[in-house]
């Protein structure tokens, strides 16, 4: 059985943000993992859309979503919750926006645990402590966990302004006590969704559409640099390689085989 693998999205989150905060915990994470700084989103980048893409692995001129509001596929695909179900393996999702609650079919998940939180400053204490409580209790073989708070921050305060490093300093403690409560031997996914730039995003702006990514565990490369193009449609395809997963024949997204430390 291929170790549990998590998906952590912190939404807005600008690569060049990070150095200028004090985040130790994404620091850390970083400075343990395969990474860049450089990796892309989709247009356009607004969260519905880029967390479709992600998911499904194809851009949103294939799953048709171009706005915050969800509609059925005109050409259905499974996506990475999906097809992790179909095998198999148990999955639970936490999140504070609850449009996410689209990206799997009814019944792909074992668990789920949705708070209308994203809106306040601490609304991503209260998504840590869901994970704190579900994870070790549930086991999931596969969990998505997304902390909204960065995002709003960005369209209340301006990204790269104070109230909007802040926060990303605030979110830093409460990922501190989600990769507290993971397993030891968890396979991370982390990334943004998207940047920002101004009050705003969705634009092919580099400030909109660079975001960070990285991947951990204990078939990854620590502390690398990852030297080839990342598309946030390589996410689906890389957890799935993760979890010894088949990728679905439509996605067009590849795992990124350079982090990995034997290579494929």
């Amino acid at each position: 059985m291929p170790s549990p693998a998590f998906f952590i999205m912190i939404d807005g989150l600008r690569p060049d943000a990070i150095a200028i905060t004090d985040s130790p915990h994404l620091k850390g994470l970083i400075a343990r993992s395969s990474h860049t700084l450089k990796a892309t989103s989709v247009m356009p980048s607004i969260t519905l859309p880029c967390h479709t893409s992600i998911f499904h692995s194809v851009p949103p001129s294939r799953h048709g979503i171009t706005t915050n509001q969800w509609h059925p596929m005109a050409r259905p695909l499974p996506g990475l919750i999906d097809v992790a179900h179909q095998h198999g393996l148990k999955c639970a999702a936490i999140y504070n926006w609850e449009p996410l609650r689209d990206l799997n079919r009814p019944e792909s998940l074992y668990a789920s645990a949705y708070m209308n939180t994203s809106y306040q400053a601490d609304g991503d204490d209260m998504m840590a402590e869901e994970v704190v409580c579900l994870v070790p209790k549930l086991k999931p073989d596969f969990g998505f966990i997304y902390l909204g708070t960065v995002d709003t921050s960005g369209h209340a305060y301006g990204w790269m302004s104070d109230g909007y490093l802040r926060q990303i300093e605030h979110v830093d403690g409460c990922l501190g006590q989600v990769l507290a409560a993971l397993p030891a031997d968890a396979h991370i996914v982390l990334q943004a969704d998207h940047g920002g730039h101004d009050r705003d995003h969705g634009t092919d702006m580099p400030e909109d559409m660079t975001i960070p990514w990285l991947v951990a565990g204990p078939a990854i490369k620590a502390g690398y640099e990852i030297q080839g193009p990342v598309s946030l449609l390589d996410t689906a395809p890389t957890l799935a390689k993760l979890m010894n997963l088949p990728l679905h024949p439509q996605w067009e997204g590849k795992p990124v085989d350079e982090a990995w430390q034997t290579s494929v």
